[in-house]
């Protein structure tokens, strides 16, 4: 019977160079991971009037950028957003959405908007590369997309989609 061997754990950003047999360190850290965002208004409000909707795409696509995770399209209706996000290696998803939500509900209630408030979740969404431009097609569409489909429906819908289960009792805030 073989003796088996034990490795010590190498430490964070070293790793064993197949070359030469040398311990090398990883220049930098890279990423793409792509999300499709989307969150409604505190029990779906249609509080995003269409004048202030492009001026809000623009302050939301500023804090992601802020948050190194570039905004690559916004769009959304009177109760709702989609965001697709190149997310930032060293943010998570949830901090990245904290910052999003904190930062324009402060931004819509100065413009007036005294009663502005996000739901408390929000749906995230992997996004391969491969289908990208249908994701920003999608999102660009969301105005006429409404026009025959709820929030609700379309987030049910998106969910079966993406394979995730959705419990309704804990959803609609």
């Amino acid at each position: 019977m073989s003796e088996s061997i034990a490795f010590p754990p190498h430490p964070i950003g070293v790793r064993h160079s197949h070359r030469h047999g040398i311990l090398a360190r990883m220049p930098q850290s890279v990423s793409r991971v792509l999300l499709h965002l989307v969150f409604s208004t505190k029990h779906r409000a249609d509080l995003i009037s269409s004048e202030l909707d492009p001026r809000l795409h623009a302050y939301l696509g500023g804090i992601c950028r802020n948050l190194k995770s570039p905004l690559i399209a916004a769009n959304g209706t009177e109760n709702h957003v989609h965001l697709l996000v190149d997310l930032g290696r060293t943010i998570t998803i949830a901090d990245l959405l904290l910052n999003i939500k904190r930062d324009s509900s402060k931004w819509m209630k100065a413009r007036g908007v005294g009663q502005f408030a996000w739901q408390d979740g929000y749906g995230a969404f992997s996004v391969s590369e491969s289908s990208l431009a249908a994701a920003m097609k999608y999102v660009a569409n969301q105005k006429k997309h409404h026009a025959r489909m709820t929030f609700e429906d379309e987030l049910r819908a998106l969910c079966r989609k993406y394979n995730v289960k959705l419990d309704e009792r804990h959803t609609w805030d």
